[in-house]
Protein backbone atom coordinates (compact mmCIF):
# COMPACT_ATOMS: atom_id res chain seq x y z
CA UNK A 1 0.00 0.00 0.00
CA UNK A 2 1.43 3.35 -0.89
CA UNK A 3 1.36 6.40 1.52
CA UNK A 4 -2.45 7.39 2.14
CA UNK A 5 -3.79 11.10 1.09
CA UNK A 6 -5.74 13.06 4.09
CA UNK A 7 -7.87 16.14 4.03
CA UNK A 8 -8.89 18.10 7.08
CA UNK A 9 -9.38 21.71 7.33
CA UNK A 10 -6.64 24.00 8.50
CA UNK A 11 -8.63 24.50 11.34
CA UNK A 12 -12.06 23.74 12.88
CA UNK A 13 -14.18 25.77 15.69
CA UNK A 14 -14.50 24.23 18.99
CA UNK A 15 -17.72 21.97 18.52
CA UNK A 16 -17.66 21.97 14.65
CA UNK A 17 -18.65 19.11 12.69
CA UNK A 18 -16.16 18.74 10.04
CA UNK A 19 -15.51 16.69 7.00
CA UNK A 20 -12.49 14.76 6.75
CA UNK A 21 -11.62 12.98 3.43
CA UNK A 22 -8.95 10.43 2.88
CA UNK A 23 -7.33 8.14 -0.18
CA UNK A 24 -4.90 4.87 -0.39
CA UNK A 25 -3.60 3.02 -3.02
CA UNK A 26 -4.24 -0.47 -2.92
CA UNK A 27 -5.15 -3.00 -5.96
CA UNK A 28 -8.10 -4.53 -3.88
CA UNK A 29 -8.16 -8.05 -5.33
CA UNK A 30 -11.23 -9.83 -5.02
CA UNK A 31 -10.33 -13.38 -4.95
CA UNK A 32 -12.51 -13.69 -8.17
CA UNK A 33 -10.72 -13.15 -11.22
CA UNK A 34 -8.57 -15.55 -12.77
CA UNK A 35 -4.71 -15.52 -13.65
CA UNK A 36 -4.80 -15.54 -17.60
CA UNK A 37 -1.63 -17.46 -18.16
CA UNK A 38 -2.13 -20.05 -15.48
CA UNK A 39 -5.76 -20.35 -15.05
CA UNK A 40 -5.16 -20.33 -11.34
CA UNK A 41 -7.70 -17.76 -8.81
CA UNK A 42 -6.23 -14.65 -7.75
CA UNK A 43 -5.91 -15.04 -4.08
CA UNK A 44 -8.05 -11.91 -2.31
CA UNK A 45 -6.06 -9.18 -1.07
CA UNK A 46 -8.20 -6.27 0.23
CA UNK A 47 -8.27 -3.22 2.93
CA UNK A 48 -10.51 -5.16 4.69
CA UNK A 49 -10.48 -2.73 7.97
CA UNK A 50 -10.85 1.15 8.31
CA UNK A 51 -10.41 3.18 11.37
CA UNK A 52 -10.13 6.29 12.40
CA UNK A 53 -8.67 7.46 16.03
CA UNK A 54 -8.69 11.06 17.26
CA UNK A 55 -6.91 11.63 20.47
CA UNK A 56 -6.57 7.41 20.23
CA UNK A 57 -10.57 7.04 20.61
CA UNK A 58 -12.39 5.80 17.78
CA UNK A 59 -14.56 8.30 15.83
CA UNK A 60 -15.29 6.21 12.48
CA UNK A 61 -14.37 2.30 11.70
CA UNK A 62 -15.64 0.44 8.87
CA UNK A 63 -15.25 -3.25 7.62
CA UNK A 64 -14.61 -3.33 4.18
CA UNK A 65 -15.79 -6.31 1.47
CA UNK A 66 -14.45 -7.50 -1.78
CA UNK A 67 -17.50 -5.06 -3.72
CA UNK A 68 -15.33 -1.99 -3.17
CA UNK A 69 -13.45 -0.37 -5.87
CA UNK A 70 -9.57 -0.18 -5.88
CA UNK A 71 -7.82 2.72 -4.03
CA UNK A 72 -10.48 3.35 -1.83
CA UNK A 73 -11.59 6.71 -1.12
CA UNK A 74 -13.26 6.84 2.48
CA UNK A 75 -14.85 10.34 3.90
CA UNK A 76 -16.70 11.13 7.24
CA UNK A 77 -17.78 13.92 9.38
CA UNK A 78 -16.39 14.36 12.79
CA UNK A 79 -16.22 16.76 15.65
CA UNK A 80 -13.62 18.07 17.98
CA UNK A 81 -13.69 19.77 21.17
CA UNK A 82 -9.84 20.53 21.34
CA UNK A 83 -7.04 19.91 19.37
CA UNK A 84 -5.06 16.62 18.63
CA UNK A 85 -4.13 13.89 16.85
CA UNK A 86 -6.17 12.04 13.64
CA UNK A 87 -5.01 8.99 13.08
CA UNK A 88 -6.16 7.07 10.43
CA UNK A 89 -5.71 3.40 9.82
CA UNK A 90 -5.68 0.92 6.94
CA UNK A 91 -5.36 -2.92 7.17
CA UNK A 92 -5.10 -5.34 4.80
CA UNK A 93 -5.95 -9.47 3.91
CA UNK A 94 -2.65 -10.03 5.21
CA UNK A 95 -2.69 -8.07 8.63
CA UNK A 96 -0.59 -5.07 7.07
CA UNK A 97 -1.80 -1.51 8.47
CA UNK A 98 -0.66 1.66 7.08
CA UNK A 99 -1.00 4.64 9.15
CA UNK A 100 -2.02 8.76 8.16
CA UNK A 101 -1.72 11.66 10.67
CA UNK A 102 -2.94 14.81 10.29
CA UNK A 103 -3.43 17.12 13.27
CA UNK A 104 -6.70 18.76 14.26
CA UNK A 105 -6.52 22.44 14.97
CA UNK A 106 -9.13 23.47 17.24
CA UNK A 107 -9.76 27.74 17.28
Amino acid sequence: MAKPRIKVPKSVKKGEIFLVKSLISHKMESGQRKDKKTGEKIPRMIINKFEAKFMGETVFSAVIHPAISANPYMSFYMKADKSGDLELIWTDDKGKTVVGKKSIKVI
